[in-house]
C-alpha cells in the first residue's frame, strides 16, 4: 500500500489539472449538462486506463523502438486537438440553447478515441510505466493494478470538469458570456494541447 501512495498522488494531479479532455468535459457539462456528459467521461476515462495497460503490456516498448511513429502520433493529435479548438473559437457566439437534442458532438466512443490523439495521456501512460511499474516482478499484474487504479482516479476528477461546466450553465445564458466562455475554452484546449507536446 505505500507503495501505492505516490501512485495515487500522481493519478490524482495527471486527472485533475487542466488538460484537453478536462477543458472539453467542462464545455460539455456547460452546454449539456451533467448527466449528459457522464458517458463521455466514462468513455474518456476507459480510453486514458486503456492507453496506461496497453503501453504496460508492450506497446510504449514498441513506441521507444519507433520514435518517429511517437513523434508522428504526437503531431496528429496535437493538430487534430488544435482543430477542435478552433472550431470552438469560430462558433464561440453559439448561445445555449434548452433543447440539445442532437447537438452532442463527443460521445463516450469519441471520448475513449480522443485519448488515443491526446499528448497527455501518452507521456502521462510512459511515465506511469517506466516510473512505477518498470522494477516490478511481475510487470503485467503491476500494469492492470495501475491501469485500474488510475480508472477509479480519474473518474472523480473529471466528474468534477463537468459538474464544474453543468454549475456554470446557468451563468452563460447570455450569448456574450458565452461567447467568451467558449473562447476561454478553445484557449484553454489550445494551450494545454501545445504544452503537452512541447513541455
Amino acid at each position: 500500500m505505500q507503495s501505492l501512495l505516490p501512485f495515487l498522488l500522481f493519478a490524482f494531479v495527471a486527472t485533475i489539472t487542466p488538460g484537453p479532455t478536462n477543458i472539453l468535459a467542462l464545455g460539455h457539462g456547460a452546454r449539456f449538462g451533467l448527466r449528459a456528459t457522464l458517458p463521455l467521461v466514462l468513455g474518456a476515462c476507459l480510453g486514458a486506463a486503456l492507453i496506461v495497460l496497453l503501453v504496460g503490456l508492450g506497446l510504449g516498448e514498441t513506441l521507444l523502438r519507433y520514435p518517429r511513429v511517437q513523434l508522428a502520433m504526437s503531431w496528429l493529435g496535437a493538430f487534430w486537438l488544435s482543430w477542435l479548438a478552433w472550431q470552438l473559437l469560430r462558433h464561440a457566439a453559439a448561445p445555449l440553447q434548452t433543447d440539445t437534442a442532437g447537438q452532442r458532438e463527443l460521445g463516450p466512443l469519441g471520448a475513449a478515441l480522443l485519448q488515443l490523439v491526446n499528448p497527455k495521456v501518452w507521456m502521462m501512460a510512459v511515465a506511469v510505466v517506466s516510473v512505477f511499474a518498470a522494477d516490478s516482478a511481475d510487470k503485467a499484474l503491476r500494469v492492470m493494478q495501475l491501469s485500474l487504479i488510475f480508472l477509479l482516479m480519474a473518474l472523480p476528477c473529471m466528474t468534477v470538469w463537468a459538474l464544474l461546466g453543468a454549475g456554470s450553465a446557468r451563468l452563460l445564458q447570455a450569448p456574450e458570456r458565452m461567447r467568451r466562455f467558449n473562447q476561454a475554452l478553445a484557449l484553454l484546449l489550445f494551450a494545454s494541447t501545445w504544452m503537452a507536446l512541447l513541455v
